[in-house]
């Protein structure tokens, strides 16, 4: 049994957490799960963390904060999008400190390690001598069972689902939508049971029946995402055995047309809403209300990079809902 215990009173809760958290419960006993892409954001201190929880001789401590505000997150939403690994194979004693920070009842999507999903290395410093060269583990079953997935296996039914993060492929790479699908149906055939796997495509053009259909047939969701290049989230939802798979996972990563680092160098630090998005925000109600309906467990992540406050969207969006 999780022995973790609060160690403030729920009284010291900054407002929004403190309004945020009995809604969440309420959602989550309904099987809708509402959370952000990642955690660890100073600029939320005041609004989801309480600063006197991280101080260090009456200063903030970051260290502190990076070390320990997982707990605080988990006091108030039950899920988050753990994108730290799309860099890295964590180490069971990084695994075993990390859920063992929350909860039981907690869980986290997690994306799989790049190392699995790019088939051709970034042209960027630091990848070092592996820029611009094909990677050789790319969609490998062999390397994602034995550097990943065993060392989850002890948390399993505490991943709520593995996301497979697909970048913008070149036609270079893949000349046509079915060259991609090939090697996918090869991949998504040989995946172990016992976790729940996820796509999520940057390529528009990817996004069709055939692809949904091999989705599908392995019981792999589509991860519906709001990102610069992709069909409108509203649009996605919308197309027939987008939600066939027996979950559903939401990706509210940035507005149409916007880029990543316009969104950073405009949003940052993340500490309140710059620019509401009614149509993203629509659909996330639109979804869970579905979801909530067919009975399937969701999980809706939103990034900062969105509106620039992620835990104030999602109660924007808790509020179209009436919970």
């Amino acid at each position: 049994m999780n022995t973790l215990f609060p160690l403030f009173d729920e009284d010291d809760r900054p407002p929004l957490a403190a309004r945020l958290a009995p809604r969440l419960r309420t959602l989550a006993d309904q099987g809708i799960y509402f959370g952000t892409s990642s955690w660890k954001y100073p600029g939320w201190v005041g609004s989801v963390y309480n600063a006197a929880r991280y101080e260090t001789r009456g200063t903030f401590s970051k260290k502190k904060f990076d070390e320990q505000c997982l707990t605080e997150y988990a006091e108030v939403f039950n899920t988050v999008c753990g994108d730290f690994a799309f860099y890295q194979f964590p180490s069971p004693p990084y695994w075993a400190k990390l859920f063992g920070s929350t909860p039981e009842s907690f869980t986290l999507s997690l994306k799989v390690p790049e190392d699995i999903t790019v088939a051709r290395w970034p042209s960027h410093a630091r990848y070092g001598t592996k820029a611009g060269t094909d990677n050789s583990n790319f969609l490998s079953v062999e390397l994602l069972k034995t550097l990943f997935l065993r060392r989850l296996v002890p948390y399993a039914r505490r991943v709520a689902a593995l996301i497979f993060e697909f970048g913008t492929f070149p036609k270079s790479q893949f000349p046509t939508p079915a060259d991609f699908y090939r090697r996918l149906e090869g991949f998504l055939g040989e995946l172990p049971g016992g976790f729940r796997y996820a796509v999520e495509i940057r390529n528009p053009e990817y996004l069709r029946p055939e692809y949904l259909g091999l989705l599908n047939h392995f019981g792999v969701a589509h991860v519906l995402n709001a990102w610069t290049r992709m069909p409108l989230l509203e649009d996605q939802a919308e197309l027939p055995g987008i939600f066939d798979a027996d979950f559903t996972v939401v990706r509210a990563l940035l507005a149409k047309g916007r880029g990543y680092d316009d969104a950073v160098q405009s949003f940052q630090p993340y500490d309140h809403i710059q620019e509401i998005n009614p149509g993203v925000r629509t659909a996330l109600a639109k979804i869970a209300s579905q979801a909530r309906i067919r009975k399937k467990p969701a999980f809706l992540y939103v990034n900062n990079r969105l509106e620039g406050h992620s835990p104030g969207t999602i109660e924007a969006v808790i509020d179209q809902l009436g919970v």
